[in-house]
């Protein structure tokens, strides 16, 4: 079997790399974040093999595929078909669900169409997303939106006072004068004096709640805010007015279909008792006994195709999701093992099968599931590369490839190629992490007070009754789905909203003209500065502005769209990528231009400027190991790992006592986690509350308090079964946490 041959790789930040890929193996990438992995891995390996396999398609067909660029390689051989299983999100689009994501919907809508009493119809009368069997209430969606009027009136005020919290509707703005000259109302009187009839009229424009004012004057102040807020593209409102629908509205279960999302004549038609939304409600492992349950030679192989699907799922440690699970609540690990289910049952050999941090947000208790898979993937054939840190996923490597030595323009480079074994006798930050030994915190803060969660019972929540202790680092932990997550970022959020800071791993909407410098404002800083020494516009500076290219339009790239072909993306010849106009790129700070400073990594940046906005912002991101990271790096480069560390770095300054971080650690080199576990511990030394939930065990080791949930997921957890220091949890402990953390410290 020939390599993967890879020869004069110079892709972002990689030095003229030569490498050969051993395939049907496992190969595993590793090296700290920053260092290269994905230059290699993604942007050029998967890359090129995708646009290959594009190029093999009909122009027509190729029009509609994504437009891959070529990496920036001298010569790749030997590629195989590639199958991506990364840990992109699956939108937030609220119609998709567990089941639709993953064509389960899609079977058990056929099956119901075939064998369900009473007889309806055909699979559409089963989707929710069509007419013929939505619920018309709530057009399918399971919930009902409405204006909440206790946020929206501040009843012990007057219009005059500003009862309308909305501040599209201040005093002397053109909305309230609708109101105020409209001698409807008593401008002086609170709106709780008025009678009923006067409160319809300013609520909903008549003086019967549903009735019509035969001369009406105003729309009511519920029917504006309706037209506002619930019945506009929620993609193309401002930012500002996202905020408005959020604290306004309120969502309740459709009174209909009971948040079922379908019609009633649906809803009736069932299967050993089951409608198909009480199937979607199911726990996997309830749910597959269900279709085990049902004997029908007639749909024999549809039952089979649903028990096999559902079984790769609970195979991939999925087996606590329902399908009736909306997508966008999906953690990036969970989505990333869903795309995995895909493919599981295929019987396609010899393809390259590329996985982005498969352990992420995965208990160590489940790693296992995926090294069995990845081990299976191999033996039918297949090459699998991996990007990885978890210790227990780099051992069942058959190569390992370390990229280093550093990050950045300290990286790029291959400091190792050969076993696991051999990794551990290399002189190397990922061969010294792997040996080094985390030692249990004996030195513990010892908490006085606590904030309390009484008798939490959101989602798998078992009447949960906590203290999370104050001005202390805590762990939250335990296996995914257990609702660890529910009863920190939805129960104790919602109680303590006000304290909170949360740094969660939703995406930053991203376009390749958002960089650092501008996601975290220091842009703005670096412009003023460069305006003032010039004495010019600050827009000269943006190549988004009056700085940008006359030829590219500040893109850096050029694209030739070309009739019944892919377009041609071409570097700007004009500016050779960099953005800017030859006037703005005259224009000096220190005799560096614009693009000069914007090509500075975060510690060449600090030192070169004094002023101290500048300095203090940039070291927020120092602070959070991403020093590495240009100025003027497109964020939609970053891998999620990274784009976390710069959401933390942004919440650095924030006020608020209590720090809420979900799986900090995610993407993040063992060698980097102690640096990041310092800079927790500075929070709480300045008397700040840290809650991380996290599954990293060498996290665990160094935490005040842990707070395990369990024992298990789904309908299985939802329980406190462990609260103590560490030293405790592997003294006393017994849990599936206390297990592996008792066998980090063994071997």
């Amino acid at each position: 079997m020939r390599n993967i041959e890879i020869r004069g790789l110079i892709q972002n930040n990689l030095k003229n790399i030569n490498l050969d890929i051993p395939k049907q193996k496992i190969i595993l990438f590793t090296g700290v974040s920053g260092s290269g992995k994905s230059s290699i891995v993604f942007d050029t390996i998967a890359t090129e093999s995708q646009r290959q396999m594009n190029e093999t398609y009909p122009a027509y067909i190729k029009g509609k595929l994504p437009q891959y660029s070529k990496p920036d390689v001298q010569s790749i051989k030997n590629l195989s078909p590639s199958i991506i299983v990364d840990q992109s999100s699956f939108g937030q689009n609220i119609r998709s669900t567990v089941g639709t994501i993953t064509d389960l919907y899609t079977d058990l809508r056929v099956l119901f169409s075939r064998i369900g009493k009473p007889k309806v119809g055909t699979a559409s009368y089963f989707s929710f997303n069509d007419p013929k069997g939505m619920c018309p209430e709530c057009s399918g969606l399971g919930i009902v939106t409405t204006i909440n009027i206790d946020e929206l009136i501040d009843f012990n005020k007057s219009l005059n006072e500003g009862c309308i919290r909305d501040s599209s509707f201040a005093p002397n703005s053109w909305y309230w004068k609708q109101y105020a000259e409209s001698n409807l109302f008593d401008l002086d009187k609170p709106i709780s004096k008025y009678n009923k009839q006067e409160l319809n009229l300013l609520l909903y424009g008549s003086k019967e709640k549903d009735g019509m004012l035969e001369d009406s004057k105003v729309t009511g102040i519920v029917n504006k805010s309706k037209q506002s807020f619930l019945n506009r593209d929620v993609s193309n409102m401002s930012k500002t007015t996202k905020k408005k629908v959020k604290r306004f509205t309120t969502q309740t279960p459709c009174a209909s279909c009971c948040g079922k999302r379908l019609n009633q004549d649906t809803l009736k038609c069932k299967i050993q008792g089951y409608s198909i939304a009480d199937m979607c409600e199911l726990e996997l492992t309830e749910l597959l006994k269900v279709i085990q349950s049902i004997k029908d030679d007639s749909v024999s192989s549809l039952l089979n195709a649903l028990k096999s699907s559902i079984a790769r799922m609970i195979e991939v440690g999925l087996s606590y999701l329902q399908l009736n699970r909306a997508t966008s609540t999906l953690s990036g690990g969970e989505a990333q093992r869903l795309k995995l289910v895909r493919y599981m049952g295929s019987s396609l050999s010899d393809m390259l099968y590329i996985f982005d941090e498969p352990s992420t947000g995965m208990h160590s208790y489940d790693i296992e599931k995926i090294n069995k898979l990845i081990t299976r993937l191999k033996r039918e054939g297949n090459t699998v590369i991996v990007v990885e840190h978890d210790k227990e996923i780099i051992q069942i490597a058959d190569e390992v490839i370390d990229i280093g030595m550093y990050a950045g323009k300290s990286g790029g480079e291959i400091v190792f190629q050969g076993s696991y074994h051999e990794l551990l006798n290399a002189e190397t930050v990922t061969s010294k992490s792997l040996k080094d030994k985390i030692p249990i915190k004996e030195k513990t803060r010892i908490p006085k007070t606590f904030y309390s969660i009484k008798h939490a019972t959101m989602n798998n929540l078992k009447d949960v009754s906590v203290g999370i202790p104050v001005e202390v680092l805590s762990v939250i932990t335990g296996v995914a789905g257990s609702g660890k997550s529910t009863l920190i970022s939805k129960v104790f959020a919602e109680k303590y909203k006000k304290e909170i800071v949360i740094v969660n791993q939703k995406p930053i909407v991203a376009t390749n003209r958002s960089t650092p410098a501008t996601f975290l404002g220091v842009f703005d800083y670096i412009r003023d500065v460069f305006a003032e020494e010039n004495n010019v516009d600050k827009g000269y500076f943006s190549f988004n502005s009056k700085g940008a290219c006359e030829h590219c339009k500040g893109k850096g790239v050029v694209v030739t769209e070309l009739v019944h072909m892919s377009p041609v993306v071409t570097t700007c010849e004009y500016c050779n990528g960099n953005r800017y106009n030859d006037y703005a790129l005259s224009l000096k700070y220190k005799n560096q231009s614009i693009i000069d400073v914007l090509s500075m990594n975060i510690d060449e940046a600090i030192n070169f400027f004094i002023d101290t906005k500048i300095s203090n912002k940039l070291k927020q991101i120092e602070k959070v190991g991403l020093s590495y990271m240009t100025l003027g790096q497109p964020l939609s480069t970053l891998s999620g790992g990274e784009i976390q560390r710069i959401k933390l770095a942004q919440a650095l300054n924030k006020k608020g006592k209590i720090f809420i971080l979900d799986e900090p650690t995610t993407g993040l080199h063992s060698s980097d986690v102690t640096k990041l576990m310092r800079l927790f511990n500075s929070l709480v030394d300045k008397k700040n509350t840290v809650i991380i939930i996290e599954h990293n065990l060498d996290v665990m080791k160094q935490a005040d308090y842990i707070i395990d949930i369990g024992p298990k997921a789904g309908k299985n957890g939802g329980e406190i079964v462990f609260t103590g220091t560490p030293k405790e949890m592997t003294d006393n402990g017994n849990s599936l946490t206390a297990n592996s953390l008792r066998n980090s410290i063994k071997y």
